[in-house]
């Protein structure tokens, strides 16, 4: 996965859990869905966040040395 789409993921799983918070509901075919599964959604987004740091911390690694030559 790209850093783009962790943290889109990232985005993603805080608008779930802002409108789990706020209580809101989907309606689709006469159906009404409320998410109900805070931990999981807190879950997945620490999950991103942790690969997000992976990613980071990967790039760093590989980033070219700097060499002075006097």
């Amino acid at each position: 996965m790209t850093l783009a789409q962790v943290q889109a993921l990232i985005d993603a799983y805080y608008q779930a859990e802002l409108d789990l918070l706020a209580g809101k509901t989907v309606t689709f075919q006469g159906r009404t869905v409320t998410s109900e599964n805070l931990s999981e959604i807190r879950k997945g987004r620490h999950e991103m966040e942790q690969r997000k740091q992976t990613l980071l911390s990967g790039r760093s690694r590989h980033a070219p040395s700097l060499a002075r030559f006097e």
